[in-house]
């Protein structure tokens, strides 16, 4: 496996249900949070890629729950990559708490040009940095579409 990103958050009494954990939906807000900071540690703005005409959206997302976060847990999200196709790229996240499991899953994004909102060849410069934090076996598996 190759590097693997990582973000903390501290889970705040709004993004808890009635019975006390995190509610479902917030997972994939905790991951954009995680993505997004990921972009920011690696490449800088991601203005600066939508400048060079260049955008990322999400084309399919699945977030598998296993135990619940609670009110002011410390939420380690781990971002490894698990392909980087030609217009694509797969993130596996990992939702820990205190080492504890608690969610996990996949996103599916796909490059775009801004303007026309076409797909796009994803940018050398994000291959390469991208490519130390590819996780080997899912790469090798093939899970996930170019």
């Amino acid at each position: 496996m190759g590097d693997v990103f990582a973000h903390r958050l501290r889970v705040r009494y709004s993004e808890c249900d009635q019975q006390g954990v995190v509610f479902n939906g917030h997972y994939l807000f905790f991951y954009d949070v995680a993505l997004t900071e990921m972009w920011r540690a690696l490449f800088g703005e991601y203005a600066d890629m939508v400048e060079q005409g260049y955008d990322l959206v999400v084309a399919e997302a699945r977030i598998r729950f296993r135990e619940g976060a609670r009110f002011d847990d410390l939420l380690d999200v781990s971002m490894p990559v698990a392909h980087l196709g030609t217009t694509s790229m797969v993130v596996r996240p990992v939702f820990r708490v205190g080492g504890r499991l608690i969610a996990d899953g996949e996103v599916r994004h796909v490059f775009i040009d801004p303007a026309s909102k076409a797909k796009k060849e994803m940018p050398p410069r994000v291959r390469s940095v991208l490519e130390p934090y590819l996780d080997a076996a899912g790469q090798a598996a093939g899970s996930a579409p170019a």
